[in-house]
């Protein structure tokens, strides 16, 4: 049962309040408290009875600041607070009400708001049982009671204040002639036949999180206190209506009874958890997934309800604040439902501020989890402070200077001008939402990595589901709040709010070619690129352009041949290589290409493109290529300075060092001296046995089979990465 707002009562004497002590000293006390370390979390708790929070809260590491601190990071309070403390908080502080929870957490409101919404969708809203609000629903009662006389039926009763709580007031009737006519009652039908446990009547207290309201977002815990009565149950009649011990099941009515029993296990007890109960279901043949998806239909229909209040009285107190931003409030909600026979969940009340009392261990196990996991999926941050002030100093130097991305559109603007203003306010619109679906999904990371015992129930993961509940909303909005209705259904349907980040970059994208058609210029091909126009690509074909016109990047006959050894390659994958560095040797040169250009083609996909087939002359160096040192110095040059930029710087920056065969490279030769032809030989031979790959700790035999393997491995993997970069995604994805 809901707790009533109290009291703050300060425990123990304060320094401020002993008589003896002298005002300097005080003061002195005050500086120290006030003092923090840079980077810590801070905490206001003085709003909160409850033990339980404090120690959650140094368990997190958070620092407790003084009573009057209203700048903390964290502010806990048990009772309700007022909008215009919500108003005045700090994008970066978290507070745990909402305002408009009210709204389903006083009994006659939500009897008033489930009745609106039982009228709407009869179907969907049948763990309610029928309920009369006094005095405005009096007679109607009084007509239900006639028709039953008639039908010769007698139905039990249970009668609660209005806005009682701890189970104050309650009491069972089956005449109803008795019922005073003014007072402000709840009149509920009993639930004759509840589900019973080693004979006892029970409910189950279920612990609900709700992080935000725009957009919706609840966590259900996966444990809880299930709360026996602690009388033998027998079905109501003239004689037991009095005995609340059997009928009802709050904690603070029963722990009154001599027969309560205090355990420490969770087995046994008036007191149990609903981690033991699940698995007693299970021990007894029930369906326990079918039970948690009861209960998380029925604890999501009801905040659905809840939601156009919620959202509405949240944007009042924060006006100005984008949809999807940070939320500054936060709810721990305790949900009592009862099972009947069937194990069908009914809804009882809503507790906005659920007892953390720890009086048993059970209670400590249960709550200190629902606390310690509810912070943690908060994410509160250190540098969320930080960031605040500083957007909100950008943010008041843009108004202060005029600064705005979109320019005022002047009284006869031509249809162009006009078209472009609408795309550059189209772009803005499609930069924000991407900003918050990023920010989304940062978020939900965090989240999953973060949830501990928590399972989130809305958005659910069921894309039926979550079309169900976005219908119900829909009513829910229509019903509570007609006037405003419109504009919130014209945001739900806004097919931003649908769309995935590739979605939005594709649109941003085909806004941008619009914008360039508009201004002139021919628009660019953005679509997926050939494996031969990507960047890596074209930077081999000016690099072959730059050293070589004989090389086998620019000839066609060396291609089919690499193409020919490649397949062979693929079909033996194993083949058996010796690479070896033999400078003495005059005869033959195997060269490997450096790993560099391995490791470039892994952190940049589109580098792939230049191994592809389409230019296979271009992949990874085989061991099987040969330079002779009986071809012309240009020969070995072009297969040598193609190599990785490290020793390019040993070459002459000339074009006309790149080759032999070609007829521009003989002319040039012929006019070239013979000694600086022997210079530039002398040069790549010195290139040649500079080059050399090392691994720390391993031998250079050692070294050449690591080598092996890459090459291996990449040649066994380059076609399906190319083609899963090149062909599967397109050009924004590659973007990202």
């Amino acid at each position: 049962m809901p707790s009533l707002p109290q009291e703050r009562v300060i425990q123990g004497p304060s320094p401020l309040d002993l008589n003896t002590e002298l005002p300097y000293q005080s003061t002195m006390k005050r500086k120290v408290r006030k003092k923090k370390k840079k980077g810590t979390i801070t905490a206001n708790v003085a709003g909160t009875k409850f033990e339980i929070v404090r120690l959650v809260i140094d368990e997190m590491g958070f620092m407790k600041t003084p009573d009057e601190d209203e700048t903390s990071n964290l502010i806990w309070c048990d009772s309700a607070v007022q909008q215009e403390k919500i108003a005045e908080l700090q994008n970066y502080q978290r507070i745990n009400h909402f305002p408009g929870m009210g709204e389903i957490c006083r009994k006659d409101f939500l009897a008033r708001n489930m009745t609106k919404m039982i009228k709407s969708r009869p179907l969907d809203y049948t763990f309610v049982p029928r309920t009369w609000i006094f005095p405005a629903e009096y007679t109607q009662f009084q007509n239900y009671m006639k028709e039953l006389k008639k039908k010769r039926k007698q139905k039990t009763f249970i009668v609660k204040p209005a806005n009682g709580a701890m189970g104050h007031g309650i009491s069972l009737i089956r005449n109803g002639d008795k019922l005073p006519s003014q007072d402000h009652l709840i009149v509920q039908e009993y639930i004759e036949k509840p589900f019973l446990m080693e004979g006892y009547k029970f409910d189950l207290r279920i612990y609900i999180l709700v992080t935000s309201c725009d957009p919706l977002k609840i966590f259900l815990y996966h444990d809880g206190l299930v709360r026996m009565g602690t009388e033998k149950y027998i079905p109501p009649n003239e004689s037991n209506l009095t005995q609340l011990y059997m009928h009802l099941t709050n904690y603070s009515v029963n722990k009154h009874n001599e027969h309560f029993e205090r355990d420490e296990t969770e087995n046994k007890g008036s007191k149990r958890s609903i981690k033991w109960f699940t698995e007693f279901l299970q021990a007894n043949q029930h369906d326990v997934a079918k039970f948690w998806s009861d209960i998380s239909e029925l604890v999501v229909k009801t905040l659905i309800v809840a939601e156009p209040h919620v959202l509405h009285a949240y944007r009042m107190c924060r006006p100005g604040q984008p949809p999807g931003s940070e939320s500054v409030c936060f709810e721990v909600l305790g949900f009592d439902i009862l099972l009947d026979r069937k194990l069908k969940p009914w809804l009882l009340e809503i507790n906005r501020a659920p007892s953390f009392g720890t009086d048993q261990k059970i209670d400590y196990d249960v709550k200190r989890g629902v606390l310690l996991n509810a912070l943690k999926l908060l994410n509160i941050r250190t540098s969320d402070k930080r960031r605040n002030l500083a957007k909100q100093k950008a943010e008041a130097q843009r108004r202060l200077y005029g600064q705005n991305s979109i320019k005022r559109l002047l009284p006869g603007s031509s249809d162009s001008e006009q078209q472009r203003h609408q795309l550059e306010r189209r772009k803005e619109e499609l930069k924000e939402r991407l900003a918050q679906v990023r920010k989304q999904i940062l978020k939900e990371e965090h989240e999953n990595r973060h949830m501990g015992n928590y399972r989130r129930i809305y958005p659910p993961e069921d894309k039926t589901l979550l079309e169900k509940y976005e219908n119900l909303l829909a009513v829910a909005f229509q019903t509570f709040l007609s006037g405003r209705a419109a504009s919130f259904q014209r945001e739900m349907n806004n097919p931003l709010k649908r769309m995935k980040e590739e979605d939005i970059l594709d649109l941003l994208e085909q806004c941008e070619i619009d914008d360039e058609k508009l201004m002139g210029k021919t628009a660019k091909s953005r679509g997926p690129k050939p494996l031969s126009s990507m960047p890596e690509s074209t930077e081999i074909t000016k690099r072959q352009k730059y050293y070589s016109s004989d090389s086998s990047y620019g000839s066609s006959s060396s291609s089919s041949e690499s193409e020919e050894n490649e397949k062979e390659e693929y079909q033996n994958k194993k083949r058996e290589k010796q690479v070896t560095y033999n400078l003495k040797q005059s005869n033959h040169y195997r060269l490997i290409q450096p790993s560099s250009s391995i490791r470039r083609s892994v952190s940049c996909p589109r580098s792939i493109s230049s191994q592809s087939p389409s230019s296979a002359d271009s992949r990874p160096f085989s061991a099987q290529q040969v330079i002779s040192s009986s071809q012309s110095a240009s020969g070995s040059r072009s297969h040598s300075l193609n190599r990785a930029s490290s020793y390019m710087r040993h070459l002459p920056q000339s074009n006309d060092a790149s080759s032999t065969d070609s007829p521009m490279s003989e002319s040039l030769r012929q006019l070239r001296p013979k000694e600086q032809e022997d210079d530039l030989t002398s040069q790549t031979l010195f290139v040649l046995k500079d080059m050399k790959i090392r691994f720390p700790g391993k031998s250079d035999a050692e070294s050449l089979l690591l080598i092996e393997d890459i090459i291996d491995n990449w040649k066994y993997h380059k076609t399906k990465v190319a083609s899963y970069w090149l062909i599967k995604l397109d050009s924004v994805k590659q973007r990202k």
